[in-house]
């Protein structure tokens, strides 16, 4: 296993170094159906979600699933892995993880008490990468992030010409996420 700095940056985050761990993979690119061998344990939805809870503090749901979906689509680019299997699907609100909203429905607003992630199922590489995507987006509100999603071909290719504000629950693919944000 090689330690090895990369560079990267987007016309949207700012650039920074990272260390990342380079290790052969010989699957498919794009394949993230299964997760790579390398990895033992992976976290969830609701372990990113306690992490920003953590750094941001009380947040809309609608606020917490834009950033859990931006946390998994610049890690997807950023480290070829998944940050978390459950998928996104495109909403008339933008992407939502459905097991992350059942576990927020009813609630405008969403406490850190309120999820139940595992202390420590966050890699320190991972928090960096959660850490960008809140520097860049944390201080927006969930009516611009949303707007912002509707902008973006992950989610407008989803819908598959589905009207806007119209019912939705295709699902956002991993490969769509890695595709767009990975050319910007």
């Amino acid at each position: 296993m090689y330690r090895h700095f990369i560079w990267y940056h987007t016309s949207r985050l700012k650039c920074r170094q990272k260390t990342a761990k380079i290790e052969i993979d010989t699957r498919e690119p794009f394949d993230y159906d299964e997760p790579k061998e390398r990895v033992e344990h992976m976290a969830n939805v609701f372990d990113t979600a306690k992490y920003i809870l953590e750094k941001l503090g009380p947040m809309s749901a609608m606020k917490l699933q834009k950033l859990c979906y931006y946390s998994q689509a610049w890690t997807l680019v950023w480290d070829g892995d998944p940050l978390f299997q459950e998928d996104f699907q495109a909403w008339a609100n933008g992407p939502v993880c459905p097991e992350l909203f059942h576990k927020t429905q009813g609630r405008y607003k969403v406490f850190v008490r309120d999820e139940d992630g595992g202390d420590g199922d966050l890699t320190e590489d991972q928090k960096e990468g959660i850490d960008v995507v809140l520097e860049h987006y944390g201080q927006r509100n969930a009516q611009y992030l949303s707007e912002l999603t509707h902008m973006e071909a992950p989610w407008i290719k989803a819908r598959g010409g589905i009207p806007m504000g119209s019912i939705c629950h295709n699902i956002i693919s991993k490969e769509s996420m890695v595709e767009y944000y990975g050319s910007l």
